[in-house]
């Protein structure tokens, strides 16, 4: 039976991401029945996850600040504050940020890669370790078990 859940900002899972970005879990599987997940996403310019594709979920991306170069297959578009982009499962994307910040919605259907971002990602509730990265081997192991595929390097 569905039911209406509530996550306020004190209850959301903050984690380190990419270059030192930040990717909150807004809602996850366990909160939407497998359905969907929603994340915030906090990035500094030149933020950019490998070129890549979903091969188990539906994602749509809101840029509700900053700009962006966004690639979706073999097109690039400029993406502005307030633009939104749909991209449908195994299809190759991904994107820099361009401005100086940039403030990112995401919503992935069926729920489950927020899997990814906690088995890879640091929760910013922990100490962080002086020097600390995220590591790659971690990464491609997360990318993996959650059905991404890595297709190249950031563009």
């Amino acid at each position: 039976m569905s039911m209406p859940y509530l996550a306020q900002a004190d209850e959301q899972q903050k984690l380190e991401w990419i270059g030192g970005s930040t990717f909150s879990v807004l809602l996850d599987s366990a909160a939407t029945e497998g359905k969907l997940t929603v994340g915030r996403f906090h990035v500094s310019k030149g933020e950019a996850p490998p070129f890549h594709m979903h091969t188990r979920e539906d994602e749509v991306f809101m840029l509700i600040s900053g700009s962006a170069l966004l690639w979706a297959g073999d097109e690039q578009m400029e993406m502005t504050e307030g633009g939104i982009v749909y991209l449908p499962r195994n299809i190759p994307h991904g994107y820099r940020i361009t401005s100086d910040t940039a403030d990112l919605l995401m919503i992935a259907t069926p729920a489950g890669i927020e899997g990814m971002f906690r088995h890879a990602g640091r929760d910013v509730t922990t100490p962080r370790p002086e020097g600390f990265q995220l590591d790659p081997a971690k990464m491609a192991e997360a990318a993996d078990k959650y059905g991404q595929v890595v297709l190249g390097p950031p563009r």
